[in-house]
């Protein structure tokens, strides 16, 4: 028997399961968060569970908002739900679950009014995004790109604001207007430099049509910089079913994530902010070496397994790290071509953390797949890969490990694995990519030509030249014997 998950049925459930020790009479809302996610709910909403239990920061709780039509799902389940998830934490060795319940209320997707009324709110000290690397609206050089069709559509009818940005805009014009402190607006996607991304496209956006906005948001809106770290696999029917039976949980999406968690922030803060680090938060004035450390290792890592695994047609991420000739080129790549450019943190040095990296991908309870690490290479790439290539050239550094992960992921949006089955579409671009793939097939330099993706690295002839010869290898030869070339070149 399961049991609906609900504030109704806390008290019924299984004693295995964890349970708010507030109450949701005790909460009020001071963080409105775009993008409610299960990273969301594995990461932010996690720590701020913590935060409530100590009997800390009541007065942070979130208020859920969001633009995306695909987010009107999510929202009715949390509401049924009373804004209650099952997150279940998952060692090598053990699982945790616990029910989270620091969110208070879901606005209605895309509801202009709605969202500006809570915005403009005085208690609303914070508000918090994760929108996916690919929603910023920057270009191949991590600019703003005042050219995106959204963007300008905003611009023109900045009343009406359909994007999260126009609405941060709108917000901020208004509590300006209304003598009304400004919040802190606290990107918390894996981005390097993501609060100053932030205030580039917000102010960017402004400044189209407010230039004076734009100087006052610039001085006086905190965007404090973050890394935030947890591997949170998508839900589906497997997570539903465990929920279930281990744990007598009817939850319609709960939340699986490894048992590590890390959050690193600069600490600015318009309006003050939770006491977070009395849950494990680090606070720092720079956060530049924790995210570089965590964008080349960890992210620029899933990038490397992802391609070569899904074109041999292995579905997780624990089980491309078993596979010997995978293993060996992430580390051949990241110990000579990643982790001699990154710089340690306190008590962490690169090659440590590379190591406790890849114990958490060979983590068999996460079950991540390689599907969700493949997805939206259009934006990923330009974070993850693209920068550690730039390093490495600048740094005299080899790339032919780098070319080659360039090379798996043009292979893979050719759309057909090695065996001949065809890869369903897994890009927000993919009519794009797929098309350059193909043409690349003949013409390596085509691929590379994609200034939104490569910039100035694609026209680095060293990196071309390595970038063309894995290519040729791998259409020619296939993936497991170029992964044997690769690796016999090292002995």
């Amino acid at each position: 028997m399961s049991l609906r998950l609900s504030l109704q049925s806390l008290a019924s459930l299984p004693a295995n399961v964890g349970r708010p020790s507030y109450q949701r009479e005790d909460l009020h809302a001071g963080i409105v968060h775009f993008g409610v996610g299960n990273f969301h709910r594995s990461h932010q909403s996690s720590y701020l569970d913590r935060l409530f239990a100590k009997g800390l920061g009541r007065d942070w709780a979130i208020v859920g908002a969001g633009v995306m039509p695909a987010e009107e799902r999510l929202r009715h389940i949390l509401i049924e739900q009373d804004y209650l998830s099952l997150l279940v934490t998952r060692s090598a060795a053990r699982s945790v679950a616990r029910i989270i319940g620091p969110m208070v209320e879901f606005l209605p997707i895309g509801d202009e009014p709605a969202i500006i009324a809570r915005l403009t709110d005085p208690a609303i000290r914070i508000v918090s995004l994760t929108v996916t690397e690919g929603g910023y609206f920057l270009d191949a050089d991590g600019q703003f790109d005042l050219t995106h069709s959204a963007i300008q559509a905003d611009a023109a009818e900045p009343d009406t604001p359909r994007t999260v940005f126009g609405l941060i805009v709108k917000a901020l014009k208004l509590r300006r207007a209304a003598d009304v402190r400004p919040f802190t607006v606290m990107s918390c996607d894996n981005l390097p430099h993501n609060g100053k991304l932030t205030r580039g496209t917000v102010t960017g956006l402004a400044r189209l049509r407010d230039p004076e906005l734009a100087d006052w948001i610039d001085t006086h809106v905190s965007f404090p910089n973050s890394m935030v770290d947890r591997i949170t696999p998508a839900t589906s029917d497997r997570e539903r079913q465990i929920a279930r039976d281990e744990y007598g949980v009817a939850d319609q999406w709960p939340v699986f994530s490894e048992d590590f968690i890390q959050w690193v922030l600069e600490d600015e803060f318009s309006q003050g902010r939770p006491e977070l680090e009395a849950v494990g938060v680090t606070f720092v004035k720079d956060v530049t070496p924790y995210e570089d450390m965590k964008l080349r290792v960890l992210n620029a890592s899933h990038a490397i397994i992802a391609y070569p695994a899904a074109l041999i047609g292995i579905g997780y991420a624990h089980d491309a790290v078993a596979h010997p000739l995978i293993m060996q080129m992430l580390e051949r790549v990241q110990h000579e071509e990643i982790i001699p450019g990154v710089a340690p943190v306190p008590e962490m040095r690169p090659t440590r953390y590379f190591n406790i990296v890849c114990s958490r991908i060979a983590n068999p309870n996460i079950a991540d797949t390689i599907d969700r690490l493949c997805y939206d290479g259009s934006n990923r790439q330009p974070k993850f890969i693209v920068p550690a290539v730039r390093h490495a050239l600048d740094r005299g550094l080899p790339v032919v490990g780098l070319a080659l992960a360039s090379a798996l992921w043009c292979r893979y949006c050719a759309g057909t694995r090695d065996d001949g089955t065809p890869i369903a579409p897994n890009d927000p671009r993919w009519d794009q990519v797929n098309d350059a793939a193909l043409a690349a097939r003949m013409d390596p330099g085509i691929w590379l030509d994609q200034q939104a993706i490569y910039g100035a690295v694609g026209r680095a002839s060293r990196f071309r030249d390595a970038f063309s010869s894995a290519l040729d290898t791998l259409w020619k030869r296939g993936v497991t014997a170029t992964l044997v070339s690769y690796s016999e070149a090292a002995k």
